[in-house]
């Protein structure tokens, strides 16, 4: 379905609507890119660090954290253009150096698990190797102890280590590293002069840094990103201009504004189809497709990517059916929230669609059992403890591994009955609701979705 071409974006009214939801909702800083009508409108606003009052201006640079995946997996179709990977061949095919805890997954997990997050490897995997060159083939080699959250293809559960794996992929049949790779097979083609992996290079320009609460404050982070090694998972740095010429090249077929052929017509249809269901459909979409997320329901189809690192968050939507694309690039505050007042009333307004509403509590009670989510759910890096207080459920969060240093405390949540397996809930200090969403697997076993990541039950309460 393809809607009328539609207008422009008047650069002015994006940059005052920004303006004003930046201040009601605590960000510190924000850039914004939409592409309708064939025309790009950018709009700045806020702060790039409260600590040096620099002002956030459109050519700025943000870190956009996981929307990295989509470049990531872009790399791979082009070389499954090339016919050099086969997606449903396993990925030691090309990567025989690849071990992981079980050894029957190292031998089957394919190049499709790891792009659609199907693998059940466990996810948040995020050792600090340095900054060398070879710090993602060091990645692939510390895998060598990583375990299975699930059953391979089990079901979605958002899998940075999957990413990683792909781009060490893309190292070794390009013979570049992955961040070269990007910026010759990517960066270059796309035209575009402020898209970085490396701080030396974001450095050179206006940069944001990202921010947390710290005792009832909103404060500048002390570590500025995540370690070089998981570059392919999330490590790019840009401006929302940039983010959105990325994405016309799949409003485009593949093609980039100067005629260059980035991808294939039908790798960019490949990409794009739904293909593994996702059971919280009010995070990121309904369903994974080869790394991007598509929003089902709503016509013309809506696709998209967010993002997070230390203090900073991302959002990418794009509809190939109204020529559209949004990039919304924060560093800190209620990001969800500035995100529902404008990129939500921009999707209607320049694509035709009416996008479903965030995800709140019923205004009356729902009465649903609870005990049999009580108990204790793990996996690599996190523990989630929930148990049944008076009429109702809390999970207590606790991050273990080297996530444990950056988010220490743990965090404690009122889970709110929306029906039977779904429940709302909201971090301390922030308005937007999330999903958390209990499972079965088809073997039985139980599981809690929240942030797109599958647990697995490990003890009653």
């Amino acid at each position: 379905m393809r809607v009328e071409r539609p207008a422009t974006v008047d650069a002015a009214g994006l940059h005052g609507r920004l303006e004003e939801l930046v201040a009601r909702y605590d960000v510190p800083g924000a850039s914004v890119a939409v592409l309708a009508g064939g025309q790009v409108a950018t709009a700045a606003a806020g702060l790039l660090n409260l600590d040096t009052g620099v002002a956030a201006t459109a050519d700025s640079l943000f870190q956009i954290g996981s929307i990295t995946k989509l470049y990531t997996a872009t790399l791979v179709m082009q070389l499954v253009d090339e016919g050099r990977i086969d997606l449903d061949a396993p990925a030691v095919t090309y990567l025989p150096e690849l071990k992981l805890a079980d050894p029957e997954v190292t031998a089957a997990v394919t190049v499709r698990h790891l792009l659609s997050h199907t693998s059940g490897i466990a996810g948040d995997h995020f050792p600090d190797l340095g900054r060398g060159d070879d710090v993602v083939a060091r990645y692939v080699a510390s895998c060598a102890e990583l375990g299975q959250t699930l059953p391979l293809g089990a079901t979605t559960s958002y899998c940075n280590s999957g990413f990683v794996i792909a781009g060490r992929i893309v190292e070794l049949l390009t013979g570049q590293s992955w961040d070269d790779a990007l910026a010759s097979r990517l960066v270059a083609p796309l035209g575009v002069s402020r898209t970085f992996t490396q701080p030396e290079d974001v450095l050179r320009f206006r940069s944001a840094l990202g921010h947390m609460e710290q005792d009832g404050e909103l404060r500048p982070v002390s570590q500025w990103t995540l370690p070089r090694a998981c570059g392919p998972a999330g490590l790019i740095c840009a401006t929302a201009a940039d983010v959105v010429a990325f994405a016309r090249t799949y409003l485009d077929a593949g093609r980039t504004p100067a005629g260059v052929q980035l991808l294939s017509p039908e790798s960019v249809a490949a990409m794009l189809e739904p293909r593994a269901a996702l059971p919280d459909t009010y995070t990121m979409g309904s369903h994974f497709g080869l790394g991007w997320a598509a929003f089902d329901g709503v016509r013309p189809r809506v696709y998209g990517h967010n993002g997070g690192t230390v203090g900073q968050a991302s959002f990418l939507r794009v509809v190939p059916g109204a020529d559209v694309a949004i990039a919304l690039l924060t560093n800190g505050g209620h990001a969800a929230d500035l995100f529902d007042g404008l990129v939500r009333p921009l999707l209607e307004e320049v694509a035709g669609v009416a996008t479903p509403p965030p995800l709140e509590p019923p205004s009356v009670a729902t009465h649903v059992a609870l005990d049999p989510h009580a108990g204790v759910y793990e996996r690599h890096g996190q523990r989630i403890e929930v148990e049944r207080r008076g009429a109702g459920l809390t999970a207590r969060l606790v991050n273990t591994g080297p996530l444990a240093d950056v988010f220490p405390d743990p965090v404690e949540l009122e889970l709110v009955a929306v029906r039977p397996g779904l429940f709302a809930t909201r971090q301390p200090g922030e308005r937007a609701w999330n999903a958390m969403v209990f499972q079965r697997l088809e073997d039985g076993t139980p599981c809690v979705h929240f942030a797109l990541r599958a647990t697995p039950k490990i003890a009653e309460s």
